[in-house]
């Protein structure tokens, strides 16, 4: 792609957007400044276009070092109102940040539904870098590549705009406006080892950045090369990509995402009515069994940390199956230091306002650590599903979103085990009626519990389809037999130390 915007070419302002209406002589200085006047303007009614229709916008203003990023976003938000726009600068990641897949600190800025967020810099940028500093092997150069075209595919198809913008200058000009930083000791800070690395290498430099925006280009989420030569014809040319853009976004307001259906490794699994339930265990043996146990897995979490494997348990299931015992006994045999369990209820506000797997992006661990999810991201084809809360075409696309999700965090190298705690109708009836009955207990059962419980068919019905459908290689769904929930708990442990043993060897 850049290979067209070369040294006296790019001068030449071939960056222009398509159907732009800019003509193609130079402007004078008073033409110019009209126009950019006119484009703040519509911007700024934009802004409360997008706010009264809940439309996130995402901006990403990646390019060439001192190709004046900052100073076109400063442009950009100039008269628009703080309250609804964030601007974030990507720096190097951390080393907490490099413990988490590569895209989960770009998930967390996405910005909330009605409000714009602004990124100077971001993956293009990073994966550019890596790929410079042979931190990336090229098999798993192809999987973020992958992963990124389904980050940005799913933003769109969860309502985001997302515009993406390269600004490119010359070799010429960007060794002589780094000089001129280099210059002044209250600018000099600006000029970072990788921008003087970018001019004295920027053939290879050039090589890199047209592979990867060329894979991460597509018709409805290209890359804008915007001729950034000069700053004010740079931000007219943006001015005008993000309102034309903006304008399409509220006219295909009300079109469908496509529901796309992919192949994934699925493992056949028997329907809830399949798995037998009459398994019994004696308080005795339990407490022998689970002792072992214990002392097992907590010499396995010790090796886990040791070869930084991230663990993932989600737990599901039907109230009162013994999840939250379940858990306990899990959780008892391992470090505090390195696990942490997520209850998860309704989505807050701001986590409503957002993509519906962001709220447990957030919650990922990091390498060499345990998050146990009491509830996950199967809402959305569940709760969300039979309860109205999502449309159909949101919970029959999540399906294939779940997939890529848990496929990223197997590329990643998360060992993912999900539990469905399973009871009959008769034994939920019954725990429901001790649990009313019981003053110290009363707490745990609502009316939503007698509510769910009328729709027990429904709920099945389900469950099989999500379980046949989400039951992979990389994340499958374990059935745990949960009438005698001592043997529920210890065939979840069971479970875990398996999976981690074939992950580690044994202990």
């Amino acid at each position: 792609m850049l290979k067209q915007y070369r040294d006296k070419d790019c001068m030449q302002g071939i960056g222009m957007p398509a159907g732009s209406e800019f003509r193609k002589h130079p402007m004078d200085q008073e033409e110019m400044k009209a126009l950019i006047k006119e484009k703040r303007s519509r911007l700024v009614s934009q802004q409360m276009l997008i706010k009264e229709h809940r439309i996130p916008v995402f901006v990403l203003v990646d390019g060439w070092g001192a190709a004046g990023k900052g100073t076109l976003i400063g442009n950009l938000i100039k008269d628009l109102d703080p309250r609804f726009f964030s601007v974030i600068t990507m720096k190097e990641p951390g080393e907490e940040e490099l413990r988490k897949p590569f895209l989960w600190r770009y998930m967390e800025t996405i910005p909330e539904a009605g409000k714009f967020v602004f990124l100077d810099s971001g993956w293009l940028n990073e994966t550019v870098s890596d790929v410079i500093g042979h931190r990336i092997k090229e098999q798993d150069l192809e999987k973020r590549l992958k992963q990124i075209g389904i980050f940005e595919r799913q933003l769109k198809d969860n309502g985001y705009l997302v515009v993406k913008l390269f600004l490119q200058i010359s070799p010429s000009e960007q060794k002589e406006r780094l000089e001129k930083l280099r210059e002044e000791k209250d600018t000099k800070w600006r000029v970072a080892e990788k921008d003087l690395l970018q001019v004295k290498k920027r053939e290879k430099y050039e090589k890199v950045y047209d592979r990867i925006l060329e894979a991460t280009h597509t018709a409805s989420i290209p890359w804008n090369i915007i001729d950034a030569a000069d700053k004010r014809q740079a931000l007219l040319q943006v001015l005008h990509l993000l309102t034309s853009q903006i304008d399409q976004a509220v006219e295909n307001l009300n079109v469908l995402p496509e529901i796309l259906h992919k192949d994934y490794p699925l493992l056949k699994m028997p329907l809830l009515s399949q798995v037998p339930l009459d398994q019994e265990m004696t308080k005795e043996a339990y407490d022998i069994r689970l002792k072992e146990l214990q002392k097992k897995l907590k010499k396995l979490h010790n090796k886990i940390y040791r070869k930084r494997i991230p663990v993932i348990i989600a737990y599901e299931g039907w109230d009162a199956a013994g999840k939250g015992g379940n858990i306990k006994r899990l959780t008892s045999a391992l470090d505090p230091r390195g696990f942490e369990v997520h209850p998860i209820a309704s989505p807050e506000p701001h986590e409503k306002a957002r993509h519906h797997l962001w709220r447990f992006y957030h919650r990922l661990p990091k390498d060499g650590h345990i998050a146990i999810f009491d509830r996950t991201w199967y809402g959305r084809v569940m709760v969300e599903r039979l309860e109205g809360f999502c449309t159909e075409n949101d919970w029959k696309r999540a399906y294939n979103e779940i997939n890529e999700f848990e496929q990223e965090l197997s590329d990643w190298g998360a060992l993912i085990l999900k539990f469905w705690v399973h009871i009959d109708k008769d034994t939920q009836l019954a725990r429901f009626t001790q649990r009313q009955n019981t003053p110290e207990k009363r707490w745990k059962i609502t009316e939503e519990d007698w509510r769910n419980r009328e729709k027990w068919d429904a709920y099945e019905a389900c469950v099989d389809e999500m379980i046949a459908r989400t039951s992979t290689e990389y994340a499958p769904w374990f059935i745990i037999q949960s009438n005698n929930k001592y043997f529920a708990r210890i065939q979840a442990i069971e479970t875990v130390i398996a999976e981690i043993e074939k992950r580690v060897g044994s202990v």
